[in-house]
C-alpha cells in the first residue's frame, strides 16, 4: 500500500514545539510519510527547537525578513506552499494554532482541496483585534479546517456554536502538557546554573503585538519600580522584536535586579521557569505551560482565549496598567498563602497523552474508510 503523505506546517518556537508530540507519533506508523515544512516566520528561535527534539524540515520556505508584515507572510507562504503542494500532493496538511503561518497553510491547502487538520482549535476571546492577528487567524481556520483537535471541553463548545460539525472535533488535550513532560525528563541545568541557590526571581516574558508601545512601557515601569523595592530579581526573556527590545532595554537595561537574557532554547527555559516564584507574561503558551510547572502566572492582557487557566485559578488576568501590575505583584509576594493555593490545582489542559490521541485519530482518517464526510 501506498504511503500517506501527512505535512505538518509551522513557523514559529511555540507551534514547533506543540507539534513535537504529534510529529513524534506519527513517526511510528509505517504507513504514513510525515514530512514538515517550515516557514522560518522567526527563524533562529524556531532554529533552536527543531534541533532540541531532532525534527528536520523538508521544506524551508524562508520568509523572514527585518520589519515583515502581515501581509507579506501570507502572500509569501501562499505562493510557497502552492509549488510544494504540486510536487508533493500530500494526503492531509496539519497546522498549529493562530499565527499568521497557520492561516496561511490552511487556506493555501483549501485552495489545492487538502483535507485539513487543525491542532489546538476552538480557542477564542471573540474579540477580533484581541489578540491581533490571532484571534481571526484561528477563527478562519477552524472554518477551513476538516478535523478540529481541541484541547478541552470549552473549545468544544466553542465550535459547536460556530456550526462546526460535531463529527470533526475531537477532544485530545493540550499537546504542550506532552512536551513540558520530555523536557523536564531532561533534566538539563544550563539556565539554571546561572541562578544561586534558593535565590528567589520572577520570570517574565512580554511580546504581544497588542502590548507593543505604552503597555509595553507600562509593564517595564512596573517591574522596575518593584525590583528596586522589594529587592527581588526579575528574568526577562527578552524577544527578538525590535520594538520590544527597544523598550525593555530602554526602562530596565540598568537596573541591577534585572537579568535581561536572550530568548533561550526551551530546555533551558523551562527548568529555569520552573524554580521561579511565578511569571508575569502576556504569552498564550505560559498559560498552559504553568499548570504542569505548578506555577502561577499574572497575565499582561486584558482577555484571554484560555479560560481554563484563569477557571483553574492558575492564572490571574490583570492588564497592562502600571498601578494595577505593581498591586498584583505586591499581593504575590507579600502572600505566600496565596501562591500556594494558585500552584496547587488540577492541570486543565491534559494528561500528556494528547500527541499520541490525535496521530492515531490521523492515522484512522487517513488509513480506514473514510467516515468523516471528507472526500
Amino acid at each position: 500500500m501506498k504511503k500517506k503523505k501527512v505535512f505538518l506546517i509551522f513557523g514559529t518556537r511555540p507551534e514547533a514545539i506543540k507539534m513535537y508530540p504529534v510529529y513524534k507519533e506519527l513517526k511510528k506508523y509505517k504507513e504514513i510519510n510525515t514530512k514538515i515544512v517550515v516557514t522560518s516566520q522567526h527563524q533562529e528561535m524556531l532554529k533552536q527547537v527543531l534541533d532540541i527534539f531532532d525534527m528536520k524540515a523538508n521544506y524551508d520556505l524562508n520568509v523572514m525578513e527585518d520589519r515583515q508584515t502581515l501581509t507579506k507572510i501570507t502572500i509569501k507562504v501562499l505562493n510557497g506552499l502552492k509549488k510544494i503542494f504540486d510536487k508533493e500532493k500530500p494526503d492531509l496538511v496539519l497546522v498549529h494554532g493562530d499565527t499568521t503561518t497557520t492561516f496561511s497553510a490552511a487556506l493555501a491547502a483549501f485552495y489545492e482541496k487538502i483535507p485539513i487538520g487543525h491542532v489546538e482549535a476552538g480557542l477564542r476571546t471573540h474579540n477580533k483585534f484581541f489578540p491581533y492577528p490571532e484571534e481571526i487567524n484561528r477563527t478562519l481556520t477552524d472554518t477551513l479546517a476538516d478535523l478540529h483537535f481541541v484541547p478541552t471541553n470549552s473549545t468544544r463548545k466553542n465550535l459547536l456554536k460556530e456550526g462546526i460539525s460535531e463529527e470533526s472535533i475531537f477532544v485530545t488535550g493540550n499537546t504542550i502538557v506532552d512536551a513540558v513532560q520530555e523536557v523536564l525528563n531532561l533534566k538539563t541545568d544550563t539556565a539554571t546554573s546561572s541562578v544561586k541557590n534558593n535565590e528567589k526571581f520572577i520570570i517574565v516574558t512580554a511580546h504581544r503585538r497588542e502590548n507593543w508601545g505604552k503597555p509595553m512601557q507600562n509593564i517595564c515601569e512596573a517591574i522596575d519600580f518593584v525590583s528596586k523595592k522589594h529587592k527581588i530579581q526579575f528574568i526577562f526573556s527578552v524577544h527578538k522584536n525590535p520594538l520590544v527590545r527597544k523598550t525593555v532595554k530602554n526602562v530596565l537595561g540598568k537596573n541591577k535586579y534585572i537579568k535581561l537574557m536572550e530568548p533561550m532554547s526551551y530546555v533551558d527555559f523551562i527548568p529555569l521557569v520552573a524554580k521561579s516564584l511565578f511569571i508575569l507574561t502576556d504569552s498564550g503558551g505560559m498559560q498552559e505551560e504553568a499548570p504542569s510547572l505548578h506555577k502561577p502566572v499574572l497575565l499582561l492582557r486584558n482577555v484571554t482565549e484560555r479560560p481554563e487557566a484563569a477557571d483553574s485559578g492558575i492564572v490571574k488576568i490583570i492588564g497592562t496598567e502600571k498601578e494595577n501590575i505593581i498591586k498584583n505583584i505586591e499581593s504575590l509576594l507579600d502572600n505566600k498563602e496565596i501562591v500556594s493555593k494558585m500552584s496547587h490545582i488540577k492541570n486543565p489542559f491534559g494528561d500528556g497523552k494528547s500527541g499520541k490521541r490525535i496521530a492515531t485519530i490521523v492515522k484512522n482518517f487517513l488509513t480506514e474508510e473514510n467516515t468523516y464526510g471528507i472526500l
